[in-house]
C-alpha cells in the first residue's frame, strides 16, 4: 500500500481490521468480477476515502470508494 495522502490515511485507520479486509477483497474488476485490490495507493475524497489498484487475479486497473461518514 502506497499512502498518497496523509488525510486518508487518517480516515483508513478509523476503520477496524475486519472491516478493512472485507473491504480490500471485494472490489469489482471488469474482466475478472469480484476480486481483491493489490498495489494500491489511497486519495482523500469528499465521500470518504479512495483507493486505485490492481486487480490481484489479472492486474487490471481497479478502484474502490470507501464511503464514510
Amino acid at each position: 500500500m502506497k499512502v498518497t495522502e496523509l488525510s486518508a490515511q487518517k480516515k483508513w485507520n478509523k476503520i477496524p481490521d475486519t472491516g478493512k479486509e472485507r473491504l480490500l477483497n471485494n472490489v469489482f474488476c471488469h474482466k475478472c468480477g469480484e476480486t481483491t485490490i493489490v498495489e494500491y495507493s489511497m486519495y482523500d475524497d469528499k465521500f470518504g476515502v479512495l483507493l486505485k489498484g490492481k486487480c490481484k487475479k489479472c492486474g487490471g486497473d481497479v478502484a474502490r470508494l470507501i464511503e464514510l461518514d
